[in-house]
């Protein structure tokens, strides 16, 4: 994935906190390899120069044609605050910010619809980064949540027990904490499409180095016979 260089509708020195801060959730999400693109209007430029063809930028050219999805950033807004003491000094600032982002797939040419975010307002800080910093903190949750569900956590199962419990690739470092839900989704390719039908569902109950155990909620019979047919199967982790 790689992040397209933010826009702004703002004169604003901060536009680039906003881009940092939504390369750092990604980052954080354990869903990609992430690519910091300074634009796609560079990336489309490279693709097309004779550097491109140069062995010395042989990985970086795999990176760039390997890449999936695009995030497009837009800052819509960025308010900050001189906070002054009676006598009109300066006791310090606060800041809030607004901006909207979106995501491409490069491979179909789809665009998700435009998420909008809002920052709440930060409280007091002794210069105008820190203020916008903090700011910025406020939307990491809404940020994760959007990310996570418009990527959902995606792993397989690796062992079956029994119809009870299973073994499913991917531990700590993948992103998996105690207690998340799975669900499992058999996989058909109809017409050389995959096709998912839901047939139960996991929980996460502890986490083993690369992989998790994980107690079957929902389809334990489904599961097992599916696992022992060696179909395809596909676990998602769900997020409300």
């Amino acid at each position: 994935m790689g992040v397209q260089e933010f826009t702004s509708e703002v004169n604003s020195p901060f536009v680039n906190s906003v881009y940092e801060k939504v390369v750092q959730v990604v980052t954080n999400t354990y869903r990609f390899t992430l690519l910091d693109l300074v634009g796609a209007d560079k990336m489309t430029e490279e693709l097309k120069s004779e550097k491109y063809l140069d062995s010395k930028n042989e990985q970086k050219n795999i990176d760039l044609l390997t890449m999936r999805y695009m995030i497009i950033g837009h800052l819509t807004k960025m308010n900050i605050y001189t906070m002054k003491n009676p006598d009109g000094s300066v006791n310090g600032y606060k800041a809030s910010a607004a901006f909207t982002l979106k995501v491409n797939d490069i491979g179909t040419g789809k665009t998700t619809e435009v998420a909008h975010f809002q920052t709440e307002e930060s409280p007091l800080a002794l210069s105008k980064e820190q203020a916008v910093n903090q700011a910025l903190l406020s939307a990491e949750t809404a940020l994760n949540k959007y990310f996570s569900k418009t990527f959902p956590l995606t792993t397989s199962i690796v062992k079956v027990f029994d119809t009870k419990k299973v073994l499913i690739a991917g531990g700590k470092d993948f992103g998996f904490k105690e207690g998340d839900k799975l669900i499992v989704e058999r996989i058909e390719m109809l017409n050389g499409k995959p096709y998912p039908t839901e047939i139960g569902e996991l929980k996460v109950t502890k986490l083993a180095g690369d992989f998790s155990e994980c107690s079957i909620s929902k389809g334990g019979k489904a599961i097992f016979a599916a696992f022992s047919a060696t179909e395809k199967l596909n676990c998602k982790l769900f997020v409300k």
